[in-house]
């Protein structure tokens, strides 16, 4: 299933980005369908492998380009592989006196080394006789839980549904909404009366919210919409596979990304207790218009009070002088540009008022409430901006125990806190995907909180003149994408996911499907045109390489199976879906000046997606059958050669970017001489 894009031809006009409010916004996603009978394949099923293993062919399961009933996906070989539709002349099966047919003995439930081995198992506890043999430890499912990872996707939208219909009996529903006439990006751009009645009608029906992320779950234990404790989708992990680990002198531990950041040296700040204040309007402005939409955690209606609250403290004391002083580190930050532009002798822009905010953390640290909580995500925010990842998680760390203290019992957050707890919240939630996205760290179990954490809704309006708009299209489309980034690395990269290729089919299908609900759902002001139409708008930016970068990931285990066995590109289904990652690669990298948009939240996340992307095509183009699907050589050549230029200047920012910027290079070096050796260089 492809993705649709209805913006091929034209560009859309600018965005803007829009002030919302509680009265008229809803997002609604009709549910995919994912009925439909698989028609038998004309060619064998070919052995697939996923990051986490062999994906084992099942010529029983055969692709018709839809998605497929999930439920099917693997379970049918669920009992030690054996199959359960012997014809009756079967010499296994042994026949009394009667003439009645009692089938073979058998264990009802196989353990889990016996049922990964297709071996039959005889049962015994607490070790079965193969285990025995093999001294492995001899694990049983519970009786009556097969669930792959369709059968997971439909219990999560089922618990989904319930979880609304509750939270409507009890009133406890929230609609989001967006007035009448008011304009909606940052280009003035308006939602037409069409929309306008769309949206309000959608609210009659019930406000609900999209399949694809937004909303909550009622139940933790089936929530595919997280990050997996153990998973595949990092950068590193590519080192692995064939073709691609020759590209390098020697083995790269995962881990090691990880073991570089926290070596590291520590941040060195300021001393000076003299703070410049000449130009605090211009980064004021500057944070609510260029930081604030990637963030949405302050309020803009209230921050008069914040400021002069914090200059009678003389900037010295309070939550108000540290969330004063952060919004000047980050608006004077976002002046200036990419850090990677910064030369390295000078100072990074915002750090006095950093180093300020930061000597009143200690008091604050020890503070429980949501003031607190906002000022741990604001430092976390310039953190990232200075390409400190593990620095960064360690507030969010904080951040997310006050979170959860405050969250696990009645009254303890009062209403006028409510909606920027919510958004506090959702920060530190998307912070800490993005980093265990690509780093083995300890999950802090924010997540579990998700059914009770509402969407923000907009600030209430206060009499002080705003200090800018309350800006929460990108905010929305983020915590959408967010989860539908983790349920892709739940359902095929994580431990235990589904390791066969009719099973991957579907699964693949379906996410790509709510992949393209997410795009659609988008006001028509930020749906970016899927082609190489130069964008004025960061936001827009920022969303089409997202978009991209989710897509390669979905449809990345087809290229593994090819490196693995060149044959598998003769079935068409794998085919075309290698040609799915490879152009979805290609359009991320294309323009890779491009990422600047997002530097200031993603730069560290930004650049290894670039590097996992970049050794995806490398180790494409030293296959014959999937170079066939990639531009000419020449264009790859020279988006492999920008790739490498931009590495480098992140290089100095971070260890972990400095080894990448080395791999990529040595990988470029290697690649070409292979091609030469092959013949296929001059």
């Amino acid at each position: 299933m492809s993705t649709a894009n209805p913006t091929e031809s034209s560009s859309p006009p600018p965005a803007r980005n829009a002030p919302t409010s509680r009265r008229k916004f809803s997002i609604t996603t009709s549910p995919p369908a994912v009925d439909g009978t698989a028609a038998p394949m004309k060619t064998p099923t070919l052995p697939l492998k996923s990051p986490n293993g062999s994906f084992k062919g099942d010529d029983r399961h055969g692709h018709n380009g839809r998605p497929r009933q999930l439920s099917n996906c693997s379970i049918d070989q669920d009992m030690g592989g054996a199959d359960e539709n012997e014809s009756n002349e079967n010499p296994r099966k042994r026949t009394n006196t009667d003439g009645l047919d009692y089938p073979r003995r058998r264990a009802t439930i196989a353990c889990e080394i016996c049922r990964g081995r297709k071996s039959r198992c005889d049962g015994a506890k607490p070790r079965c006789r193969l285990c025995t043999e093999l001294n492995a430890e001899c694990i049983y499912r519970e009786p009556g839980i097969k669930l792959d990872a369709g059968d997971k996707l439909i219990l999560e939208r089922l618990n989904r549904i319930e979880g609304l219909l509750q939270s409507n009996i009890v009133g406890q529903t929230r609609s989001l909404q967006l007035a009448a006439g008011s304009p909606t990006t940052s280009t003035g751009t308006t939602l037409s009366r069409e929309e306008m009645r769309n949206m309000e009608n959608m609210e009659r029906s019930g406000g609900t919210i999209p399949v694809t992320g937004l909303g909550t779950w009622v139940n933790y234990q089936t929530n595919i919409s997280t990050m997996p404790k153990v998973h595949t989708t990092p950068a590193l992990h590519l080192l692995q596979w064939p073709t691609i680990r020759d590209l390098v002198s020697r083995p790269y531990d995962p881990q090691h990304l990880l073991q570089l950041e926290l070596s590291r040296e520590p941040l060195h700040l300021g001393t000076s207790l003299s703070l410049d204040l000449t130009n605090t309007a211009e980064y004021v402005r500057a944070f609510f218009e260029n930081v604030n939409v990637w963030y949405a955690c302050v309020n803009p209606y209230n921050w008069a009070t914040y400021y002069r609250t914090a200059l009678s403290h003389g900037f010295r004391e309070g939550p108000e002088s540290c969330i004063v002083l952060l919004v000047l580190a980050l608006g004077c930050a976002s002046l200036g540009g990419s850090i990677s532009r910064v030369p390295r002798d000078k100072e990074p822009p915002g750090m006095p008022y950093y180093s300020a905010a930061w000597s009143l953390m200690p008091g604050l640290m020890t503070r429980n409430n949501t003031l607190s909580s906002q000022c741990l995500v604001l430092a976390s925010a310039y953190l990232f901006y200075l390409v400190r990842p593990l620095e960064a998680w360690t507030l969010l760390s904080s951040t997310s125990m006050k979170l959860q203290l405050l969250l696990s019992g009645q009254g303890r957050i009062p209403p006028h806190a409510k909606e920027l707890s919510e958004r506090v919240y959702w920060n530190a939630l998307l912070f800490e995907s993005d980093l265990l996205a690509e780093l083995d760290l300890p999950h802090s179990g924010i997540v579990q909180f998700e059914e009770t954490v509402g969407l923000p809704g907009g600030f209430e309006e206060e009499d002080d003149e705003p200090a800018g708009r309350d800006e929460l299209w990108y905010f929305l489309a983020e915590i959408a994408l967010r989860r539908l980034l983790n349920r892709v690395s739940h359902m095929i990269y994580s431990k235990g996911a589904t390791t066969f290729t009719a099973a991957l089919e579907p699964l693949a299908a379906e996410l790509d499907f709510q992949l393209t609900q997410w795009y659609e759902g988008l006001p028509v002001a930020l749906q970016f045109p899927h082609n190489q139409t130069p964008l004025g708008n960061p936001v827009q930016t920022v969303l089409r390489l997202r978009y991209f970068a989710c897509r390669t990931i979905i449809y990345r285990p087809y290229i593994l199976a090819v490196l693995e066995y060149e044959q598998a590109i003769m079935d068409p289904a794998v085919r075309h879906n290698c040609h799915k990652c490879l152009e979805a690669c290609v359009k991320q990298l294309e323009d890779i000046t491009a990422h600047h948009a997002g530097h200031l939240p993603y730069l560290w996340q930004g650049a290894l997606s670039i590097v996992s992307q970049t050794l995806l095509i490398m180790g494409a183009t030293m296959s014959g059958s999937l170079s066939a699907l990639l531009p000419p050589p020449q264009q790859i050549d020279s988006i492999i050669t920008d790739v490498i230029v931009e590495i480098e200047r992140y290089a100095h920012l971070a260890p972990s970017l400095k080894l990448s910027a080395e791999i990529v290079r040595e990988a470029e070096v290697r690649r070409q001489r292979f091609l030469q050796s092959a013949g296929l260089r001059a």
